[in-house]
């Protein structure tokens, strides 16, 4: 019911803008361009082991944070649209970088919410924006999709209050792919689909780095055939599948997933800005 109630408020109901407060508008035009600015790569500090590269479109300051807590914590659906088009340009940046393969088909991953906090809040923020972002890009002509594959296999604690080392010792080992999920992951990468875990948020990257590993875990399942397209493993495991003969598989079939998000720690540009051959962009996470 409150997620029901919740929808048709932001359907009917005049707001105000989540990013500055002006009346009447959901977003106004001023606080849009700052949370929709073009996506770079961000890098937390320190850099957990297995985070993909990330892509973010802002910084986790001045109206991209109002605009991510209005719409994850006050139930702010509206913004739900110009918070998937923010995404929309860091899921391009992540997956276009890569050996001219920009115009493959896109699969979004969520990085999943816990049940708890779904009940909480009331719906699963991450999930709603992946959606406004696939169709976004959808609409620009790219062929995206989400596929919410990732759940938790244990408890997890609040991860307001810990530290860089304390998240990773909480996610550790948490996610998996789903039983499900994974045919259909399978199926998708298979036909050339780039794997893209999303996010709205990135502060340690604890939780991307592990929805990685999680994704890894599954694509070893899925390397026992010849020539069969490998997303999850980093370039860096070259080594051969059981009853595959040399040869079989080829060092650019190894890939592991990109990832992109809506903001930043603003922490993560400072390190972007004094990092040679990087760029400056927001990140996301939990």
């Amino acid at each position: 019911m409150r997620g029901w109630w919740r929808e048709m408020a932001g359907l009917v109901l005049p707001g105000s803008c989540g990013g500055c407060g002006r009346p009447r508008t959901a977003l106004c035009p001023s606080c849009e361009v700052e949370l929709t600015g073009a996506a770079r790569r961000v890098r937390p500090a320190p850099e957990p082991p297995g985070l993909p590269v990330v892509f973010a479109a802002a910084a986790y300051e001045g109206a991209a944070r109002a605009v991510l807590l209005a719409h994850k914590e006050r139930g702010a659906l509206a913004l739900a649209g110009p918070l998937g088009t923010a995404l929309a340009g860091a899921v391009a940046a992540a997956a276009g970088g890569r050996g001219g393969l920009g115009d493959r088909p896109l699969l979004l991953v969520p990085v999943p919410s816990s049940r708890r906090s779904v009940r909480a809040r009331g719906h699963d923020p991450t999930r709603r924006i992946a959606l406004a972002a696939a169709g976004r890009l959808r609409r620009t002509g790219r062929v995206a999709r989400v596929l919410p594959v990732l759940r938790q296999r244990r408890e997890v604690a609040d991860q307001a209050g810990l530290g860089a080392r304390g998240r990773r010792a909480n996610l550790g080992g948490a996610l998996e792919v789903s039983a499900a999920g994974l045919g259909p992951l399978g199926e998708a990468v298979r036909a050339g689909a780039r794997v893209v875990l999303v996010d709205d948020l990135m502060t340690t990257g604890a939780s991307l780095a592990e929805a990685a590993r999680a994704l890894a875990a599954a694509g070893r399942g899925l390397r026992s055939v010849p020539r069969v397209h490998r997303p999850f493993m980093s370039p860096g495991l070259l080594d051969r599948p059981k009853g595959v003969p040399a040869g079989g598989v080829t060092e650019g079939e190894f890939e592991q997933a990109a990832a992109a998000v809506v903001a930043s720690s603003p922490s993560s540009f400072e390190i972007n800005r004094n990092s040679w051959g990087t760029c400056v962009v927001a990140g996301g996470e939990r």
